[in-house]
């Protein structure tokens, strides 16, 4: 039995039952998944070391498209991530085009089980050693430190309670690095070998909210065709994020303080309390106290999850770390898209400093993505990174802007790939599947 996490798309049910009573002989945890469309949700919240996706979904049922485009979403999500792809409609060109686009593995259906298992085998594997070599590596400190006196007192604070199990509130704009400061406190916790398992309470549905977070049985509700752990004991032993925790419902936020009172959970459709061992860290960029005092959350939860409260300043309360940052994000995109610029120039630095940055450290990094695909020479010039001037007095709408300027770059691109999907996207650093999906958002 090996201590893997694996899972199965497929929309055939008869598939996923037969697939997963193989594999569960042989892996600690599988799970699958019907739907392709939850796809990038799992994948974002699960660390699984081996995914087994179909290639034929319902929209096209024999050429493989929807196989690669899911592969697609899957490795810009997690590009470490070991993909077997499975199909009844495979042939040797397929399998190559399989292994090029980023598959571990290809394996046709009806598959033999010892040759489904031996590749299983051989990508947990792949994945494990690839893993290992990246754990020491921990750069969310990289990105949220940085020289100013507002982020050296932050880092103070994490320092001094980040070995502690105390509950922590991270507040901040959007933008502003709460989840990698959270990944960044599990990373210098006593827990640090333990789980770290993200929530995102802003996009679970008021509906599957206590099965995601507590799990439920076999037969609870029409779809719960087996028992599911939820994500409290997925991160039992270790640190559990609740992320955007200010969007919660008030009945929710009374559910919620019952389990952390308790530490234990009880899953949907059980009278059975399982006993929970988490460290909590909470985040949101609502004004939460305000909101407590409008009796909009629960002051019990607020007391509960605010032990200690760490409030993460804007990116113009830090504009000592704008250029810093900027170079980092600079030296990352360059290499990523073999990119000939090395600099930013004069013009650009006073321009980033003057920016009001009102989507923080994530619309700089992804200005400075577009930028270095965009740019031609070997300097950052500000035409790459902005559409207009920047000005604190200027209201820009710069998700506007941003967006503008990729839909240019992608119409740059496609002109002088003369149409060629390939070439136009080898040219951006893209994969087909990504600029397909940019083409259609931009109507292209």
């Amino acid at each position: 039995m090996l201590p893997g996490k694996i899972l199965i798309v497929d929309d055939d049910m008869d598939v996923l039952r037969a697939a997963r009573l193989l594999l569960k002989r042989h892996f600690e945890h599988v799970d699958f998944e019907r739907n392709p469309q939850k796809i990038p949700y799992l994948v974002s919240n699960f660390d699984y070391d081996v995914i087994l996706l179909d290639m034929n979904f319902t929209r096209d049922l024999s050429s493989g498209k929807e196989g690669f485009e899911w592969l697609d979403r899957i490795l810009d999500v997690k590009p470490q991530a070991s993909v077997v792809l499975f199909t009844a409609y495979g042939d040797v060109e397929m399998a190559v085009r399989a292994i090029k686009a980023g598959a571990c593995d290809f394996v046709l259906k009806p598959w033999e089980n010892e040759k489904l298992l031996a590749t299983m085998q051989a990508a947990y594997n792949k994945h494990r050693v690839a893993t290992q070599k990246e754990k020491p590596v921990n750069t969310d400190g990289q990105l949220i430190t940085g020289n100013s006196a507002a982020m050296q007192q932050v880092m103070d604070t994490v320092q001094r309670v980040a070995a502690t199990d105390a509950n922590i509130l991270i507040l901040g704009e959007n933008g502003t690095g709460k989840d990698m400061l959270a990944r960044h406190i599990h990373h210098l916790s006593l827990r640090e070998k333990q789980p770290l398992v993200g929530v995102d309470l802003g996009a679970i549905s008021e509906t599957l909210f206590e099965s995601e977070l507590f799990g439920h049985v076999k037969g609870a509700f029409t779809d719960a065709r087996e028992d599911r752990l939820g994500r409290f004991e997925e991160a039992n032993g270790g640190t559990i994020f609740l992320d955007e925790i200010g969007n919660i419902s008030l009945p929710f936020q009374a559910k919620l303080l019952t389990v952390l009172q308790n530490r234990s959970v009880t899953r949907v459709g059980s009278n059975k309390t399982i006993p929970i061992d988490v460290r909590l860290i909470c985040a949101t960029n609502r004004n939460i106290q305000q909101m407590a005092g409008q009796h909009l959350f629960r002051q019990d939860l607020l007391y509960r999850i605010n032990t200690i409260e760490i409030q993460l300043p804007s990116l113009r309360e830090r504009t000592e770390d704008i250029i810093p940052l900027a170079e980092h994000f600079l030296q990352l995109y360059r290499d990523k898209y073999k990119r000939p610029v090395t600099a930013l120039h004069e013009a650009l630095v006073q321009q980033l400093q003057q920016y009001d940055w009102p989507g923080n450290i994530r619309e700089l990094q992804h200005a400075i993505e577009r930028a270095v695909i965009l740019s031609q020479g070997k300097m950052l010039m500000p035409k790459d990174v902005f559409v207009k001037s920047p000005s604190r007095e200027q209201d820009l709408d710069t998700g506007y802007n941003l967006e503008e300027m990729e839909r240019n770059i992608i119409t740059q691109a496609m002109k002088k790939c003369n149409g060629n999907i390939t070439e136009a996207a080898r040219e951006l650093g893209l994969s087909r599947a990504a600029l397909y999906r940019r083409l259609e958002k931009y109507n292209l």
